[in-house]
């Protein structure tokens, strides 16, 4: 999805200390770090409703620590969220995506 938008994904499932990024993608000097949610329904919660104030605060602190350790030079790092649910009629998914991301996620 973010390739479609012209970024370039330079990273999945990084590991920055004991923490994970879930896709790290790159567009001229703006850098997005995406936390990937997925079920496969969303009953009763929706994935992106358990993306919450500790899991972002995770996020936001390993983008830190992965961005120290680069020399990308001059970057805006934002964070967005996709939530994914495989409920099509033959298990697609239906992917939801939301851009610069804060607490409380709320799925509209």
């Amino acid at each position: 999805m973010l390739e479609e938008h012209g970024f370039t994904v330079i990273g999945r499932n990084v590991r920055a200390g004991r923490l994970e990024l879930d896709v790290i993608a790159r567009r001229g000097s703006l850098l997005v770090v995406c936390e990937v949610r997925a079920r496969t329904k969303a009953d009763p919660v929706h994935p992106a409703e358990t993306i919450g104030r500790k899991k972002l605060e995770r996020v936001r602190r390993a983008t830190a620590m992965w961005l120290r350790k680069q020399k990308l030079g001059r970057v805006h790092a934002r964070i967005d969220a996709a939530a994914v649910v495989f409920d099509g009629p033959r298990g697609e998914p239906r992917v939801e995506y939301y851009e610069n991301v804060s607490f409380p996620m709320r799925h509209v």
